[in-house]
């Protein structure tokens, strides 16, 4: 168990056919696919500090929040249309106190929602780890890197298809 009391959890792609899963750790150490058969084995090392991502093995690991972006769109969303009609019926306390209500009810929820420890390369998604001083937040230019190699491995491949 983690130090929150939740599980430890993995949430990644399967490397072979790409269809999310997700895995409970400490007690599976391999997982395989429902739908390819593919097999993953997780490194042997279980810490909480997560110096390297599990299933790949790569370095460059990123924090964030564990908390679905579109629900948090949706909020604001919500809280900017409120601000408006009560702007519109000619009502700026209740207007801004929506305002108010709305920044006091996300910042709690940005210190209660906890961090997901992400893995440039494949994607993996790390729950219930403790993030460390190595798990900077995310960086446009390292994913830039990451994508461009997994563009370059997928011509590859489909050169190598269509040339055999």
């Amino acid at each position: 168990m983690s130090e929150k009391g939740f599980p430890l959890k993995v949430r990644f792609p399967c490397p072979e056919c790409g269809r999310g899963d997700e895995a409970r750790l400490p007690t599976s150490k391999t997982w395989q696919c429902r739908f390819c058969d593919a097999l993953v084995t997780f490194s042997p090392s279980i810490d909480r500090g997560l110096s390297h991502c599990m299933v790949c093995g790569n370095h460059e690991l990123y924090k964030k929040k564990n908390f679905p972006h579109w629900l948090g769109l949706t909020i604001l969303t919500l809280a900017c249309l409120t601000f408006l009609w009560a702007h519109w019926k000619y009502d700026p306390w209740t207007a801004w106190a929506i305002l108010l209500v709305s920044a006091a009810f996300d910042g709690l929820f940005y210190l209660w929602v906890g961090d997901a420890i992400v893995c440039y390369r494949c994607g993996a998604q790390f729950l219930g780890f403790t993030a460390g001083p190595c798990h900077l937040p995310f960086e446009l230019t390292v994913a830039e890197r990451y994508r461009q190699e997994r563009l370059r491995r997928e011509q590859l491949q489909s050169d190598a298809k269509s040339g055999s």
